[in-house]
């Protein structure tokens, strides 16, 4: 098992370097440095954000924002957008064809795994002008909260796949819950669905469009998470957003 590194939370601004240090596992109350992508691993990720970039440019697009907040180039407020982590390759392509063009003057920072995997999905994700913070429920989740309340302070939208990055698929799990009532920032639940798309066998059921496929985008109604909310109320409000996930695009 390699070394733990004790060291201070990065800036939310900066991306990880490949100079740090990696750490697999943590003991209570230590900080764990995320594991950076070897130089393979970042080369895949250039061919993965050029074809991310390059299927969304060929799809056909229908996007509903019902959120009001989500596509309006005149708001100012950032907002927590949540899918399904079987959705997230739809969303990066989404994200490269609509709202990066839309709002170039936004950033958006989103979940990622602190682990190797995660390092090659969060340096195609900064290719792509999206901000990865490293960490999930089992592996520097309260320090990537920390980091995550932090972009939010400096104007980022955030995004998180709630029942990432292991499952179960479609639960959504309190991360998510936490991230709106520690910052104040709605909750826009995002349905993305693609029509061909080939499903690949993984505990998420990862779906990747075909070209030229059609892909249908909801943004729901915003969802409040009050700071002082008691257990039954996010208890409420954790099946709400389930269920709000979980319906059919318009």
């Amino acid at each position: 098992m390699e070394p733990h590194s004790r060291t201070s939370p990065p800036d939310p601004a900066q991306p990880y370097s490949q100079s740090q240090p990696r750490s697999r596992a943590s003991s209570p109350g230590e900080r764990v440095i995320p594991q950076v992508p070897s130089r393979k691993a970042k080369i895949a990720a250039h061919f993965a954000a050029s074809f991310i970039g390059c299927l969304g440019r060929s799809m056909r697009w229908d996007v509903d924002d019902l959120s009001g907040l989500f596509m309006n180039p005149e708001r100012t407020e950032p907002v927590i957008v949540a899918l399904w982590h079987n959705q997230l390759g739809l969303a990066l392509a989404s994200y490269h064809r609509h709202y990066n063009p839309l709002r170039p003057h936004r950033r958006l920072a989103t979940m990622v795994s602190a682990s190797r995997d995660g390092g090659f999905l969060a340096h195609a994700m900064q290719l792509m002008n999206l901000h990865p913070i490293r960490g999930s429920s089992s592996r520097r989740g309260a320090q990537a909260l920390r980091e995550f309340i932090t972009a939010a302070r400096q104007g980022f939208d955030l995004a998180i796949t709630p029942d990432g990055p292991r499952g179960p698929r479609y639960k959504v799990q309190e991360g998510v819950l936490a991230a709106a009532q520690l910052t104040g920032l709605p909750i826009v639940p995002a349905v993305h669905r693609a029509y061909p798309a080939y499903t690949i066998h993984s505990w998420d059921q990862f779906q990747i469009p075909y070209p030229f496929a059609r892909c249908r985008v909801t943004f729901g109604p915003p969802i409040h998470v009050p700071r002082n909310c008691t257990e039954d109320q996010r208890q409420s409000l954790r099946q709400h957003l389930e269920n709000e996930l979980l319906r059919e695009p318009i």
